[in-house]
């Protein structure tokens, strides 16, 4: 009988260690999902900046060429174009 009781006891603290590692695991994954998130949002935050900077670089670079400068003179161009159609579609639109 007491055989028997010596593997329940057993057993009981098995399972007591397997739930107590358990919790820890939860808590561990908590935490992880916790800084997955912070990371997440730093991450959105600086791509939100590379392309805030992108636009300003762009807009630089037209501002240059309008100046004087020739080095992207062929691409201002063409966005100079690209907005003359956009504000003729525009006006056609408005005049329909």
């Amino acid at each position: 009988m007491s055989n028997i009781e010596d593997i329940v006891d057993s057993l009981e603290n098995k399972i007591s260690k397997v739930l107590h590692k358990l919790e820890l695991l939860k808590q561990a994954n908590l935490k992880l999902n916790e800084e997955l998130e912070i990371s997440k949002r730093y991450i959105s935050a600086h791509e939100k900046q590379i392309s805030d900077w992108e636009e300003k670089y762009e807009a630089l670079k037209m501002a240059n060429t309008i100046l004087g400068s020739d080095d992207n003179k062929r691409e201002t161009k063409l966005k100079i174009n690209a907005l003359i159609r956009d504000i003729d579609h525009c006006i056609g639109q408005l005049s329909d």
